[in-house]
């Protein structure tokens, strides 16, 4: 399992719920944030913790004053949450933390095909009012409804399984499910950026046919990965080299002895 983190930068775009949930048939949705400048890291050794300080170290680097707003978007994991409002209280930092929308969509996808046929268009209409919803800060009201429409229809056991999972999530959530507020003030609200990571960073190497992995190799790779995705291989190398010259030819004169001729 690896922990993978990123920082980048967006100019704002403020929007709402009917903007993000616009059908294709009314036009192009407005765009959304776009994210500049990324960075990335990743680790298969270091725990979350670990890899959520380098995050906050990055992002101090960028804004050592805490002049711009901060926002953390993650995927509910809650011991990722506890780590990053940790960090944050440990350096005096205020950051919103949001869960990622596109997390929100899957369960109540999930929980469509609970009062749908598969296949059956109309579970589209339902998860895009329910999804509209929840963007305008109903969430609540959302996990509700869901438990109310399974329990009208009678389903029990695994038939109302998704619905009550989805049900669950949104009030376990609700806290980091602030929409309108992120919305207008033109934040991003999904993790599109740390997923590109998670793929292109860890899955396109470490995860093809075939491949064994010990823990320093498989680590060593995902920097290496890091710093290319980044735009530093070139610094990164001139200080490889350095130091690799430092190690070989250089190393035996540290103790002040000058070597002789035979």
């Amino acid at each position: 399992m690896a922990e993978v983190g990123a920082v980048y930068s967006v100019t704002p775009v403020a929007r709402n719920a009917d903007d993000v949930m616009a059908h294709r048939a009314s036009g192009a949705p407005k765009e959304a944030p776009r994210a500049n400048h990324k960075w990335v890291t990743a680790s298969v050794a270091d725990d979350a913790a670990s890899v959520i300080a380098r995050v906050y170290d990055e992002a101090e680097r960028r804004d050592p004053d805490h002049a711009h707003p901060w926002v953390a978007l993650v995927d509910g994991n809650n011991h990722q949450i506890d780590r990053i409002e940790a960090e944050a209280g440990a350096r005096g930092i205020e950051v919103t933390v949001l869960v990622d929308f596109i997390h929100v969509l899957e369960y109540l996808w999930k929980a469509a095909w609970c009062f749908f046929a598969e296949g059956n268009p109309a579970a589209e209409d339902w998860v895009h009012d329910k999804a509209t919803e929840v963007l305008s800060g109903r969430a609540r009201i959302v996990a509700a409804a869901v438990r109310r429409k399974a329990t009208t229809w009678g389903l029990g056991g695994s038939a109302r399984k998704n619905a009550d999972t989805c049900a669950d999530y949104l009030l376990a959530k609700a806290a980091y499910l602030d929409y309108p507020t992120v919305l207008s003030k033109g934040w991003p609200i999904a993790t599109g950026v740390i997923e590109g990571a998670c793929r292109h960073l860890v899955k396109d190497r470490m995860d093809i046919t075939g491949a064994r992995w010990g823990l320093k190799g498989a680590e060593a790779v995902l920097k290496l990965r890091a710093l290319r995705a980044i735009g530093c291989w070139d610094d990164y190398w001139s200080f490889h080299l350095a130091q690799e010259c430092k190690r070989v030819h250089e190393s035996r004169y540290l103790d002040g002895a000058l070597p002789r001729a035979a």
